[in-house]
């Protein structure tokens, strides 16, 4: 397997996950090769990771506090072909928690337990009225980690 940057050891990075979703591929994410078209990974993760953080009291609660997840970068790197009909188990878990943002890590592994998607991203914790980013509590930071 290809050299992956943000992972460092693949199987204790695969080991670490404990929250996933599952996905079923539709026909309309493929494209006319048959296989799912690039971009529709990237609709996985975010399915994943709002599921995610609805489990962590993040998104869409009061508890949230005054701001809202913003992502502000995402990669994915292929691994193993999809298709229509195949069934995902798509893996989310914060890498890591600064300030004001969080590096999320997503797998996706098929029906025949093959690693299709490696992925990571950055969210940023912002104000929704101001756009500016605000600090990310500790409560928060807790129930993120805790997932």
């Amino acid at each position: 397997m290809k050299s992956i940057s943000y992972i460092e050891d693949m199987d204790i990075w695969r080991e670490s996950f404990s929250f996933s979703v599952p996905i079923n591929i539709r026909f309309s994410e493929t494209d006319m090769f048959g296989h799912v078209n690039n971009v529709s990974p990237f609709i996985y993760f975010e399915e994943a990771r709002i599921e995610f953080l609805k489990s962590a009291g993040l998104f869409g609660d009061s508890s949230s506090g005054d701001g809202i997840p913003v992502a502000a970068d995402m990669q994915c790197d292929y691994h193993h072909q999809m298709y229509f009909n195949d069934k995902l188990e798509l893996h989310v878990k914060v890498n890591y928690i600064g300030t004001t943002s969080i590096d999320v890590h997503y797998m996706g592994i098929n029906q025949d337990n093959l690693l299709c998607l490696t992925g990571r991203g950055r969210l940023v914790y912002v104000n929704p009225s101001t756009g500016k980013p605000i600090r990310i509590s500790e409560e928060m930071k807790n129930n993120l980690m805790a997932n």
